[in-house]
């Protein structure tokens, strides 16, 4: 019998610069949804961070939310540099999170959460978690706000699929998908830069469990694939080496007018403190050939919150922010690198 599946939605095509060199083209793919490292993220379930709103099709029971807490919990015991902070303010969450049955299980991968408008959901369970096996839907859609993709998407799988079974399995119950979300979801390959790893991991958590009939090649699956449902090691693997626990040492200050050189390698992330000496508006560049993206925030109750950040990847231009910082706060600076593909030294200021 098929399982349920996640239903992701076409994502965002990227507006890189045509013509860019492959290794440059290639670190923007992989990195361009990720968050970088130190990133609180908050979640809401809309009937707790909205009680005004009338979509009370998209309310959870309670023993619903607590599964997705609990995952929440799991993928936070890794260690990982990326925190989940519950809060009941729909302003202040990066992913709303809602339960409307039938509209699917699915979750904005990484930061294209961010895209969407402060009245939408960012994830959607659409059946109950709380039924045997189904706690993994939870963990996977998790997966997918951390910036995972599907694992039988990934190129390195080698799966020959027999594509008219595939339409015709997903077109009916309990699933009922369209062409167009089958081939989004199972069959399109995703572009070798933008998947978890460099080998295919049938064992994750990103994985759909597949019946027998559907994948010709390799022999060994044609009686269909069966993940445990479960965090892999892989998965573990590949979440804690883009989000690594934060080091003993405490990120250097960056003090205004004072350059500071960026010695990174793709993926890599440079923290800063910063103190502001006067209440003013300041601006905070990037310099040099390189692509990145740099966030600012600002420290409340000891938690770092969003205030500002840009993006530069694929572009001609240097990540600009402007920000007005008051006295006697304290400010984080996280600059994380795509990939640097010029002669020159990179490096960030603030004035």
């Amino acid at each position: 019998m098929t399982a349920r599946y996640c239903s992701l939605v076409r994502q965002p095509e990227p507006g890189f610069t045509p013509g860019l060199a492959a290794e440059r083209l290639g670190a923007l793919m992989g990195g361009r949804r990720m968050w970088v490292n130190g990133t609180v993220l908050h979640y809401c379930f809309f009937d707790t961070c909205d009680r005004t709103s009338r979509r009370l099709s998209w309310a959870g029971a309670e023993a619903q939310r607590e599964v997705v807490r609990d995952c929440f919990r799991e993928w936070q015991g890794l260690g990982i540099g990326v925190t989940f902070t519950e809060v009941t303010d729909r302003s202040e969450a990066e992913v709303r999170i809602g339960f409307q049955d039938g509209n699917g299980s699915w979750s904005a991968v990484g930061r294209d959460a961010l895209l969407a408008g402060l009245h939408e959901r960012t994830m959607n369970f659409g059946w109950d978690l709380t039924a045997p096996g189904e706690r993994a839907t939870a963990l996977h859609q998790i997966g997918h706000a951390l910036g995972m993709q599907h694992e039988h998407q990934s190129p390195y799988a080698g799966i020959h699929w027999d594509e008219e079974a595939v339409y015709a399995d997903l077109a009916g119950p309990p699933n009922h998908w369209s062409r167009e979300r089958t081939y989004l979801n199972i069959l399109r390959k995703l572009d070798a830069a933008e998947v978890n790893g460099t080998v295919w991991d049938p064992q994750s958590v990103m994985e759909y469990p597949f019946p027998a009939g559907l994948i010709l090649e390799p022999e060994q699956f044609r009686q269909g694939v069966h993940p445990p449902g479960a965090l892999s090691a892989l998965d573990k693997e590949f979440v804690q080496r883009w989000y690594p626990p934060p080091p003993a040492r405490p990120p250097g200050p960056l003090v205004p007018f004072r350059s500071e050189p960026l010695v990174l390698g793709p993926g890599e992330q440079a923290d800063f403190t910063l103190e502001p000496p006067e209440t003013r508006d300041y601006r905070l560049a990037v310099f040099g050939d390189c692509d990145a993206v740099v966030v600012l925030f600002e420290e409340r109750e000891g938690e770092p919150r969003f205030l500002a950040g840009d993006d530069d990847g694929g572009t001609p231009g240097n990540a600009t922010l402007r920000a007005r910082l008051v006295k006697g706060r304290r400010y984080f600076v996280r600059l994380r690198l795509y990939s640097a593909w010029g002669s020159g030294q990179t490096a960030v200021m603030c004035w």
